[in-house]
């Protein structure tokens, strides 16, 4: 049997039990059916623009010894 489950923040996945769905229901998953269309529009999460890695294009250079 496969539970399929939304999260705000990580997106979509699959529980394989019911177990396991229960305890990510309880950190914030979501059940939603994949056939039905979506009834409310998804919310769109704010990135942070902090919390993107800098990317660094300067090469590092050695001392010399």
């Amino acid at each position: 049997m496969h539970i399929y489950l939304k999260h705000p923040i990580f997106g979509p996945k699959i529980a394989i039990s019911d177990l396991e769905a229960e305890y990510d229901e309880k950190n914030g998953w979501a059940r939603y059916n994949p056939e039905m269309p979506a009834s409310e529009p998804e919310p769109e999460v704010a990135v942070n623009a902090l919390e993107v890695k800098r990317k660094y294009t300067r090469k590092a250079v050695a001392e010399g010894v």
